[in-house]
């Protein structure tokens, strides 16, 4: 009987057939797929014709797509749907995988034939897009250390297989920490919440077959509770325990795992010739150097800090008149910080919420997309991974571009945070294959399901990097949608977020949960008034965290990652109030995998050109400028990887902005 995952897909769109797959087909279907790859990674190294970007890179190119389907569909489950099995597929993959592809990048004969393309470039009449193929073909064996021999070249294969267990073993530890803690709420507790806590709480409790309403440490929860409830006790609960996530001592403590994870981090880097694994990874990104990234964070750290030191006085102050003696602490910054967001703008995000709600938010984020770029979103009836999900079908003046998949509410088989994946990438070579692009987020169930302003943000932000992947207009996959620099790749999500601040949008979509009625203007023009409220906190928070971990990466490997981070936070003067927004036991950006290690300040690089970029559109004819979105779709989100970030960005705005940009844009000088 053939594996469904492996058989022909005769789905809609060839959209993953998930009900027909179950657990047990994943493990037989990835061996077999890696022994096909395997296979195809042979012929091309043994093939006794003369090397040439036919019969090597394209093949390569071409080579593995058994490989994609498994993994595809695997990831997906295993991140937004887990289960104890999964969990224990992936811990079994995660060694399997890193000894494959390891397997591939130190393959001698085919890194000779890559090698030998590769001095003989300027011969091959490649096209400009072949050129960077090949190009980053050449440099990814170079980077993954297919130069090395003898020892070296063993000790490297052995450190990509302990990473890559390390990286499973944090993201599970987490998970398993962010399932099983939740605080048991009774009725009493729930005076002062917002109606809408109080409904999460209660959604929250049956989930986890509680007797009443309970606390988790999902984000959209635990953060209004720590906003709303007037209990000082509970909010400290509540917040040691979120800050405790993969700290807690036992099997799920992560604090061992991200000092093993940083010693092997420098090792690998060494063994390639340089100093230190920051110098290694950030030589790819825009940034180029670690000094340039530091520049970056520290100009903005200090008007933020500024601004977060003054705002803490005032709330210090609040706190005192509430009759609460003593410093601010982290679990009454959100609380005092509402009630004088409600002072000072009259705005109220319990009433605030009603307009926000999720289904009018996806049709806003869809109707912006379709001003700028023509896209029209139409449901589609298909099967899927969880009853949550929804898909629908993308096109563009009659023709199908892409399948768009929202899976959007919190539960205790999803981990934490908000992504966007591409199950299939936009590719012209070998087949045109248009892309299947999934949105994964973690807001609160509810009838009707209703946002906080930060959740409506996160929408518009993973939509923004589905943009970039349905968009994409490449040959070859390996340079297709969010294959960018990593500092660049967060510009398209960063810029959408724009467009849910454009008022008109706003006013058209934020329509009353009950009542349909639009947001009122006086509400409306408070919500804008009010976009950069307590931005030195939400600056503070991110940029420690940023500068964590640049110094973990940027020297020796510290033998006490926790006291590193101490020591940094120390000597940047951390106020008091303020946690790091991701602290090193649940920093799943840096330790889960390579994507955000040594990169976590590529957010705010990003941010740099997104306040820049959507300045252009404000220059122009305003936020749907026809020109300006062409331009925009043009350089940036149908180029994918095909070029150097900067000359992308180079090609749309015809210069590189400064940190200005970035500073006004947060509020935190003036305009």
């Amino acid at each position: 009987m053939t594996n469904p995952i492996l058989s022909n897909w005769t789905t809609q769109y060839e959209i993953a057939p998930f009900t027909d797959i179950s657990d047990d087909d994943f493990s037989p279907a990835l061996d077999k797929a890696m022994n096909a790859h395997n296979a195809q990674i042979d012929a091309i190294a043994a093939n006794p014709e003369v090397p040439t970007f036919a019969n090597t890179v394209e093949a390569l190119e071409a080579a593995g797509e058994q490989l994609d389907k498994v993994l595809s569909v695997f990831f997906t489950v295993a991140g937004a749907d887990s289960n104890p099995k999964r969990e224990e597929l992936q811990r079994e993959f995660s060694p399997k995988l890193s000894a494959h592809f390891s397997g591939i990048s130190s393959n001698k004969a085919l890194f000779k034939r890559v090698a030998d393309l590769w001095t003989r470039r300027d011969d091959l009449n490649l096209s400009e897009e072949q050129a960077r193929v090949l190009m980053l073909t050449h440099r990814g064996f170079v980077r993954a250390g297919a130069a090395l021999e003898g020892d070296a070249d063993a000790r490297m294969q052995e450190i990509k297989s302990r990473l890559a267990s390390l990286g499973t073993s944090f993201t599970q530890n987490l998970l398993a920490d962010e399932r099983d803690w939740f605080m048991d709420l009774t009725e009493e507790d729930l005076q002062g919440l917002p109606e809408f806590v109080v409904d999460a709480a209660r959604a929250a409790g049956q989930e986890k077959d509680a007797e009443g309403p309970v606390v988790t440490l999902s984000r959209s929860l635990i953060v209004p509770f720590l906003q709303f409830s007037p209990r000082r006790d509970l909010r400290e609960k509540a917040y040691r325990a979120w800050a405790a996530r993969g700290a807690n001592g036992g099997e799920t403590d992560n604090r061992d795992i991200a000092a093993e994870i940083l010693v092997l981090r420098k090792e690998r880097a060494n063994l390639l010739g340089y100093d230190t694994f920051a110098d290694y990874k950030l030589e790819t990104e825009m940034a180029r150097t670690p000094d340039r990234v530091r520049d970056l964070l520290m100009q903005v750290w200090e008007p933020a800090k500024s601004r977060a030191d003054a705002d803490a006085e005032i709330l210090t102050q609040m706190m005192q008149e509430d009759g609460i003696n003593g410093p601010l602490e982290a679990w009454d910054w959100r609380y005092y910080a509402e009630k004088r967001r409600k002072a000072e703008h009259d705005l109220d995000e319990a009433a605030l919420k009603p307009y926000l709600q999720l289904d009018r938010m996806i049709e806003a984020s869809f109707a912006c997309a379709n001003r700028l770029f023509g896209l029209e979103f139409k449901p589609l009836d298909v099967p899927l991974y969880h009853p949550d999900c929804r898909a629908w079908d993308v096109t563009r003046d009659g023709q199908h571009i892409a399948v768009f998949i929202g899976d959007y509410f919190a539960r205790g088989s999803k981990r934490s945070g908000a992504w966007c994946s591409a199950m299939r990438a936009q590719a012209k070579f070998p087949i045109v294959q248009a892309p299947v692009v999934i949105n994964v987020c973690n807001f609160a169930k509810g009838e009707p399901a209703l946002l906080s302003y930060d959740d409506a943000r996160t929408l518009f932000h993973e939509f923004g990097h589905t943009l970039h992947q349905m968009l994409s207009d490449v040959t070859y996959e390996s340079i297709s949608g969010t294959s960018v620099a990593r500092d660049f790749v967060e510009l398209p999500s960063q810029l959408y977020e724009h467009w849910l601040e454009v008022p008109e949008v706003l006013a058209e979509f934020a329509t009353h949960a009950e009542t349909g009625e639009p947001m009122p203007q006086e509400m409306l023009q408070k919500v804008l008034n009010a976009a950069n409220f307590d931005q030195g906190f939400q600056t503070v928070e991110y940029v420690a965290s940023a500068l964590v971990d640049l110094a973990f990466h940027d020297g020796e490997a510290p033998a006490d990652p926790m006291a590193r981070q101490a020591e940094v936070l120390a000597e940047l003067g951390m106020p008091r109030a303020i946690g790091m927004r991701h602290a090193t036991p649940h920093f799943a950006h840096v330790f889960a995998g390579d994507g955000y290690s040594s990169g976590y300040y590529s957010y705010m690089w990003s941010e740099v050109m997104d306040a820049d970029a959507f300045a252009a559109f404000e220059e122009a004819g305003g936020a749907f400028d026809p020109e300006r979105a062409k331009a925009l779709e043009d350089n940036i989100l149908s180029t994918g990887g095909s070029r150097e970030a900067e000359d992308l960005y180079l090609a749309f705005r015809g210069r590189l902005p400064g940190v200005d940009a970035l500073l006004k844009g947060r509020g935190l000088i003036a305009a």
